[in-house]
């Protein structure tokens, strides 16, 4: 007995003394757990600190029912403490703690309590087992607004799409690091101390160029007429023309039409509960980067800036213009019939013939045609770095045919974004110096001080006398030509219609009855300080770019000159006037 004795002694002096820290460890390590505390993702703002996506801090409340006796009372000591005094809400409360079998796991309590109310229930009833976890979900006061430039959050809280994932690294911030004491469901041990061993940092914040108001007023105007002219999608831009700075950028789907016939293309698009207007979504992608198009006629700015840049021409310059020809087999027209008449240039560029344009782009020539789509940016990534972003589809020498004096010069063989197509106007309206766009003004910091983003770099494309050229005769579209709905009254405007047929997907030839309407331009186009684009895809039945995509250019124009306090210009139209156009330029298939 006495060595049995002794034996026992031995070891517990070997479990207790020599033994007992890493008996203790192993005790730690059963209950010791390291958690990752979640930082708080910067927010996104506009350029006038609005915000426009927010992570708030919200605290959920949790019971380990292992712990739980007797719902029906610990409900009536608890339901004070959160503010939930009606009878339905404390029967509620006393259902939650009900609900599950003793040592099932967690119960959810309550979500989004505060701070405070957190710290007062743990501290009276923390014989409850009691626990609290916090959580950072995104919110946006302006509902769905510009969720297509945001872009979403993934179930884990990191950048998903859009801005929210090109800037993940900035706005996500860097975890902390907490040891805690929980029981085998998760829950911490009531009175155990926590041990931060890294504290979370918060993540950096957004500064865009987007103006919220103009945002607003731009995204409005577009649902209004992408419901009106029963179009599948609409993009709309608004552009500082000296900066870049974009200022609304708008990319709506039309959900009403979504298992309606011919709607089969539909864009995907995020449901939301408050849209902009009912029947009109936000798109899940940023169209205005991410989709390319047949631009139709606005892309005839090549031929012409190349064609003056090169002498070539002269807006006075008179040509002999049918209204149909043959070339390589092929026939190509004007939209309307019309007698062989004379027209100057700048007739040709108001009334958008396309026979006319084919006439100027074989004196550019093929090299000079390929070389000037090249210099005003398409072809190539804009620069904003935008996730998902298309530099769209060019043609080259080594795939260049003889009819292509007719259909790249007026738009139907190249694949652009409306970005593309409205860096290219602006740079004739900022005198001939293309300027990167951007869309992030700065970063914030958590005291909320900005650093600005770098400035946008910038590159002449062509002569200030050619600018100034194009300009007067895109002035005479709007007054005379294709583009008289989108006169701004009391502003010189300058801009360019464009109306296209969609290609087939993987086949030749273009959906029948199909079309994307376009209308870009510029204001006031005697010193400009905003340029804009309005793309609608396959409105019906009306489809000219003039007639769908100029009314909501004059629209958010009108309002973004008005919201800048831009000065009139002296001898504008004061209304719109609609006028005859000679020819129109409808372009694909052939037209």
């Amino acid at each position: 007995m006495a060595v049995v004795f002794a034996l026992v002694i031995a070891q517990l002096v070997n479990l207790q003394v020599a033994r007992s820290s890493y008996f203790s460890g192993l005790a730690r390590r059963e209950l010791l757990t390291t958690v990752t505390v979640p930082s708080l993702r910067g927010g996104i703002f506009d350029r006038n600190g609005q915000i426009l996506s927010l992570s708030v801090p919200s605290i959920r409340l949790q019971a380990d029912d292992a712990q739980i006796k007797d719902p029906v009372h610990e409900a009536a000591a608890l339901a004070p403490l959160l503010g939930m005094t009606a009878p339905d809400q404390v029967a509620a409360l006393t259902a939650k703690l009900s609900e599950h079998g003793p040592g099932s796991g967690q119960v959810d309590l309550a979500d989004n309590i505060s701070q405070a109310t957190a710290t007062k229930v743990l501290h009276q009833l923390y014989n409850l087992g009691l626990a609290t976890t916090t959580q950072y979900p995104r919110s946006s006061p302006n509902g769905a607004l510009a969720t297509s430039i945001l872009g979403t959050l993934d179930w884990q809280g990191a950048g998903s799409g859009g801005l929210e994932y090109a800037y993940n690294h900035e706005l996500a911030g860097h975890p902390g690091l907490t040891r805690v004491f929980q029981s085998p469901n998760g829950l911490n041990i009531p009175q155990a101390s926590p041990v931060i061993l890294r504290h979370a940092r918060p993540g950096r914040g957004l500064e865009l160029t987007i103006d919220l108001p103009l945002q607003f007023q731009t995204e409005r105007a577009l649902a209004a007429e992408i419901l009106s002219a029963h179009a599948l999608s609409g993009t709309a831009i608004i552009m500082d023309t000296r900066t870049g700075q974009i200022l609304a950028q708008a990319n709506l789907v039309n959900s009403s039409l979504r298992g309606a016939t011919g709607a089969l293309s539909l864009p995907p698009y995020l449901p939301s509960k408050n849209p902009i207007l009912p029947g009109v979504q936000q798109s899940m992608n940023n169209l205005a980067l991410t989709q390319t198009y047949e631009p139709g006629s606005v892309f005839k700015l090549v031929t012409f800036a190349g064609a003056l840049e090169a002498k070539a021409i002269q807006p006075t310059k008179v040509f002999t213009v049918p209204d149909h020809f043959t070339l390589d087999g092929h026939l190509f027209h004007d939209a309307e019939t019309h007698p062989v008449l004379k027209m100057t240039a700048t007739d040709i560029l108001a009334q958008s013939s396309n026979v006319g344009t084919s006439q100027i782009a074989r004196l550019l020539g093929e090299a000079g045609l390929l070389a000037e789509t090249q210099n005003l940016g398409f072809g190539e990534y804009t620069g904003i770095h935008f996730p998902g972003e298309s530099a769209g589809l060019t043609i080259n020498a080594q795939t260049w045919s003889p009819t292509d004096y007719v259909s790249m010069a007026i738009g139907q063989v190249d694949a652009v974004t409306p970005q593309q197509v409205l860096d290219a106007y602006n740079a004739v309206a900022n005198n001939g110096v293309f300027v990167t766009p951007s869309l992030v003004r700065g970063i914030v910091d958590a005291s909320g001080s900005v650093t600005s983003a770098p400035g946008a770099s910038s590159r002449r494309v062509m002569s200030a006398e050619t600018a100034s050229t194009l300009t007067a005769m895109l002035r005479q579209v709007v007054l005379v030509g294709t583009g008289t709905n989108a006169v701004v009254p009391g502003y010189a405007v300058a801009g360019k219609t464009g109306t296209s047929q969609i290609p087939i997907p993987g086949r030749s030839g273009y959906l029948a009855g199909d079309y994307n309407a376009t209308f870009v331009g510029f204001a006031p186009a005697s010193n400009p300080v905003f340029s804009a684009i309005v793309v609608l895809s396959r409105p019906t039945p009306q489809y000219f770019g003039g007639e769908v995509a100029a009314p909501v250019f004059s629209t958010i124009m009108s309002y973004a000159l008005h919201r800048w306090g831009i000065p009139r210009t002296a001898g504008a139209p004061t209304k719109i006037v609609t006028t005859k156009k000679l020819t129109g330029g409808v372009t694909g298939g052939g037209l």
